[in-house]
């Protein structure tokens, strides 16, 4: 099955929420997919700022996504994990990006790179939500660097992952 769809926005205001088209007339750009294809994520300028806003796919409706985009700050790249639990991204709101990561589930915002020195692009989260890789300008080139969250977080699997034994 394929589905195609054209992404461009409606109004003016707050992000959207419940049920709504993709369709719009604003700039919507850098798509991501969840994992288990649910949810989609993108940078757009729909409610008067650039954000990042994401769509359930099966329920065809925005998706709430509290303290994520801040007026302060420009968020971009968005990366989805497995059941779109987890979405980590680059935010500037100073001279320097950050790359953050948001949790949908207690709604809270972790900056990841905190301390690091240099520029950073294009995150990418792995489907468990454990590992980050993202691009670095560190040694004046651009270069790959994979930060690992550890192994006491809680990973983003599918439900029927999470109840069975581990190996």
């Amino acid at each position: 099955m394929l589905l195609v769809s054209s992404l461009v926005a409606c109004t003016p205001g707050s992000a959207p929420t419940g049920p709504a088209d993709l369709d719009s007339r604003y700039n919507d750009e850098q798509p991501a997919l969840s994992g288990d294809g649910r949810f989609l994520a993108f940078v757009s300028n729909r409610d008067g700022s650039r954000g990042i806003l994401m769509y359930d796919l099966r329920q065809r409706q925005f998706v709430n996504l509290p303290r994520l985009n801040r007026r302060d700050a420009i968020a971009e790249s968005p990366s989805l994990s497995y059941t779109g639990r987890y979405i980590v991204y680059v935010a500037s709101d100073r001279a320097r990006p950050e790359i953050e990561l948001y949790d949908r589930a207690t709604q809270q915002v972790q900056v990841l790179t905190a301390g690091y020195r240099g520029w950073f692009r294009h995150p990418s989260i792995s489907p468990d939500g454990r590992y980050i890789v993202f691009e670095t300008g560190i040694r004046g080139q651009w270069d790959l660097e994979l930060l690992d969250r550890g192994p006491n977080i809680e990973l983003d699997s599918p439900d029927f992952a999470r109840s069975r034994p581990s190996p």
